[in-house]
């Protein structure tokens, strides 16, 4: 199979932000991928950086402006797209989602981010988490999500991996950092897991916070097939394939040694952990 993502800067004007991804997508199309990514909040300025609830009013339904535009390349270049946007899910009820669209234009499932940020970022304040990590069937393959900061808990990645994904994807809204720890830790998870991985962030400055770029496509041995710079709009592409994750799980057959009868103290209740512990 072979993927694309659109690594890009968004600004406030959403309409702009739109027609500029959907020029990407008509760009990645010429490649033949079978699947586009777009980054996190790749429709909008990535606004959790501030206190204002009037911000509450950009969420949109999946029938949406941004995502009925996405459906519209989806169908035109017979493709996959994963986009990733602020969605109301009902009034008072907000998500980061991630909408896979099937080539004939339907949302075909979706993914709601389950670690929303608050640590630089405001986002625990804008929406609720999720709590399933579904597989996606895309072509023949499956394929998982995870979005930005989840990425930093080992836990969802190995759950999206034992449900059976070959593939997955991490919409990214990172800012610049200069030591990079994002791509190493992308890096590590595909290694860990026998895994595909696929992340594609923002780039560029949006006010007050500067995005990272640094979007790159890993194979399931931890060796970086496409990656783009950390400051420009680019468009990467890889093929991946099945095989190289039957050889890796082989090699090193990290799920076949885990002994989860030993791992309890990850799901007990933080009040039972012992008091006088760091966790």
């Amino acid at each position: 199979m072979k993927i694309a993502l659109i690594q890009m800067n968004s600004n406030k004007s959403r309409d702009e932000n739109v027609n500029v991804a959907c020029n990407y997508i008509d760009q990645a199309a010429t490649e033949k991928p079978d699947l586009v990514v777009l980054p996190e909040f790749f429709n909008n300025l990535y606004f959790f950086q501030y206190r204002d609830y009037s911000y509450i009013d950009w969420a949109e339904r999946e029938d949406g402006y941004t995502i009925s535009r996405i459906k519209d390349r989806a169908k035109i270049h017979n493709l996959f797209i994963i986009a990733t946007i602020y969605e109301e899910q009902a009034p008072g009820v907000y998500y980061d989602t991630a909408m896979v669209i099937d080539p004939q234009g339907s949302i075909v499932g979706k993914y709601r981010k389950t670690h929303p940020a608050a640590v630089r970022s405001l986002e625990k304040i804008y929406f609720r988490f999720g709590s399933k990590y579904p597989v996606f069937k895309i072509k023949d393959w499956k394929v998982g999500i995870v979005i930005c900061y989840d990425t930093y808990f080992p836990e969802s990645i190995r759950s999206v991996v034992l449900n059976g994904t070959e593939l997955v994807v991490i919409p990214f809204a990172s800012p610049y950092k200069e030591d990079n720890m994002r791509s190493h830790t992308v890096v590590t998870r595909a290694y860990e897991n026998g895994v595909y991985v696929a992340a594609c962030n923002k780039v560029g400055p949006e006010e007050d916070w500067v995005f990272g770029g640094g979007s790159l496509i890993v194979s399931p041995f931890g060796k970086v097939l496409a990656e783009a710079g950390m400051s420009d709009d680019k468009i990467i592409t890889a093929v991946i394939e099945r095989d190289l994750i039957y050889e890796a799980r082989r090699n090193m057959p990290m799920l076949r040694d885990r002994r989860p009868d030993l791992y309890t103290a990850i799901t007990a209740p933080t009040e039972n952990l012992p008091k006088d512990e760091v966790y």
